[in-house]
């Protein structure tokens, strides 16, 4: 018997989908990211550097982004970009979240099989 194929622990893709989102409007430095999370999900996503810089490392070195050093008012910061595989893996992982969200929609207001839950 095959083993049994079921979706991942799906909340992992949000920091990454989140930062690449974010990255592909502008360049920025982690803990601006971080803020930009907090402040444009109206502080319902909330994640610390703790999350973000190893996810921007992880994407780094995956290709998915680019680093440069800058200096802004006298403060040296790491400010990101997405590169063109950056830009492949969020249209890929937006259509995997679009999919799933529909999902969910689907099951919260009782389409197709199911019932709306109250």
């Amino acid at each position: 018997m095959a083993p049994r194929v079921t979706n991942p622990n799906f909340m992992n893709g949000v920091p990454e989908l989140l930062v690449l989102t974010l990255l592909q409007q502008e360049e920025m430095y982690g803990y601006e990211i971080v803020q930009a999370i907090r402040s444009r999900t109206d502080a319902i996503i909330a994640v610390g550097e703790g999350v973000v810089y190893p996810v921007l490392h992880g994407l780094e070195r995956d290709g998915a982004l680019t680093a440069r050093r800058k200096t802004v008012n006298g403060r040296s910061r790491i400010y990101y970009s997405v590169t063109p595989v950056g830009s492949y893996r969020l249209a890929d992982l937006s259509r995997s979240w679009i999919h799933l969200a529909t999902a969910i929609q689907r099951m919260l207001t009782g389409g197709q099989h199911g019932e709306a839950i109250p």
